[in-house]
């Protein structure tokens, strides 16, 4: 009996002594799950600080962060009224169940009617944009009485439950069918690069949006249609400027609600505080999350109409968490808000988008491989083909989710030898600073951008 316990104290220890040899990466790729990718061969770069529009890795080489991170760090890394507001917060009232109310929650509500679109006057608070797009859907099922949810293909959603089944990417694939809900149907988006029903702007008449109305009224029991007004992760697409009004129409005339999906476009990112108000188009259900804290703290958002909310004045409101309006959560969303606010970046990231952009579209003179340059404010892609007569891409959803490399990752990953991190996805990249970058930043990322594409070029045909 000893002799086993002395075995098993050596072999703790013998273990604990090997553990302690690995590095950080490699205890972070061994214990712990990196997402969205095969674990094989996964080696996380080891992170040590971050400060204004840089990350530093542990040998002490700098990144400049040309995609926000995933697309959330809006003020960059370090913003003292930001981290100041989470340690007052947490000397305050660090947690309280969301059954009370507390001075945080009050605050950021009324801060919340200011800046959200025009009818948005009820609030539930989450902790990521998956679970503010779980509460949407259920809010829209429970106060519809219906249940079926329109999708578009090009979107993301999250990786819950609902959320990931109203997800048109490859990403819901891995669920089906088992892990995700019933009732999601999918319509084609508002992509005139590569219209997925064949047609061309502006002859079309937009007739994606049209697409949408003809199954409403040919499915029957829709209960709202899902959107990212301006895609994110698929391809930062813009809707033409008849698309977001007159589908805000079409759902009127067939008592439809309108869930907007601003998780990544809200908060100043296309130049607007929401991508909905470059359209002044008001939607039945707004969700958010990433920007709202600037990623500091874990925050998301369901705001709905008021219409809706009286709806749950004699009918029981279903849903809620242990963290719904968590202190620490809200406290950093009023910082981040009032700096948005006193530095003018809502303004800022539209004008200097544009210098962005006019950089990214000089790029498309030089490289052959760049098919197509979009975006608005500081939300840019750019889409890589092998052909551009033919808009072939040099790889497919197929190849992604098979694990074949991409071209576009070794461009991305050719940059981050250079010093700048920029998120590529299939075919493309998302171009989406924190809204405090400088010109000299830009010229800098875009510099090394030019250099790293020739990559692509090299196998363009």
């Amino acid at each position: 009996m000893l002799d086993t316990i002395q075995r098993k104290i050596k072999f703790n220890i013998m273990n604990e002594q090997k553990t302690q040899q690995l590095s950080v990466s490699e205890i972070t790729a061994k214990y712990t799950y990196g997402t969205w990718r095969y674990q094989k061969n996964w080696k996380p770069l080891h992170i040590v600080y971050a400060e204004g529009c840089y990350f530093t890795d542990a040998s002490g080489k700098r990144y400049l962060d040309f995609s926000s991170q995933l697309m959330c760090s809006t003020l960059g890394h370090k913003n003292q009224a930001v981290i100041k507001s989470i340690a007052e917060q947490a000397k305050k009232l660090a947690f309280v169940a969301p059954g009370f109310a507390t001075n945080v929650r009050a605050e950021l509500s009324k801060l919340l009617l200011k800046v959200l679109p025009k009818g948005l006057e009820k609030f539930y608070f989450s902790t990521s944009g998956t679970e503010a797009n779980e509460a949407a859907i259920k809010i829209a099922r429970m106060y519809t009485g219906k249940y079926k949810i329109i999708s578009r293909y090009s979107s993301y959603h999250g990786s819950t439950a609902a959320s990931i089944s109203a997800t048109g990417d490859p990403r819901r694939w891995f669920v089906e069918p088992t892990g995700k809900i019933d009732g999601v149907i999918f319509a084609p988006e508002c992509n005139c690069y590569r219209c997925p029903i064949g047609h061309n702007y502006p002859d079309c008449n937009t007739a994606c949006v049209d697409y949408i109305e003809h199954m409403i009224r040919n499915e029957g029991n829709v209960a709202a249609v899902l959107i990212e007004p301006v895609v994110g992760t698929n391809g930062i697409l813009i809707p033409t400027d008849e698309y977001l009004p007159r589908l805000r129409k079409i759902c009127n005339d067939n008592n439809v609600l309108l869930i907007a999906d601003e998780v990544m476009s809200g908060w100043g990112r296309t130049g607007k505080w929401f991508a909905l108000d470059h359209w002044n188009v008001q939607p039945d259900i707004l969700t958010t999350a990433k920007g709202i804290t600037s990623a500091y703290v874990p925050l998301g958002l369901t705001a709905t109409t008021m219409k809706i909310a009286d709806h749950f004045n004699e009918n029981y409101f279903a849903h809620g968490h242990t963290y719904e309006a968590h202190p620490l959560t809200l406290a950093p969303a009023i910082a981040a808000i009032n700096e948005l606010k006193k530095n003018d970046l809502i303004n800022r990231s539209f004008e200097i988008g544009e210098y962005l952009k006019k950089r990214l579209l000089g790029l498309k003179d030089e490289h052959p491989s760049i098919g197509d340059v979009r975006g608005i404010g500081l939300f840019q892609a750019v889409e890589l083909v092998r052909n551009r007569k033919t808009k072939e891409p040099f790889n497919t959803k197929e190849d992604k989710f098979g694990g074949k490399p991409l071209v576009v990752d070794k461009v991305s990953a050719e940059m981050m030898k250079n010093g700048v991190y920029l998120v590529s996805w299939i075919s493309h990249f998302v171009i989406a600073p924190p809204l405090i970058i400088s010109k000299e930043e830009i010229d800098f990322a875009v510099n090394e951008f030019d250099k790293a594409l020739r990559i692509a070029d090299e196998t363009v045909m």
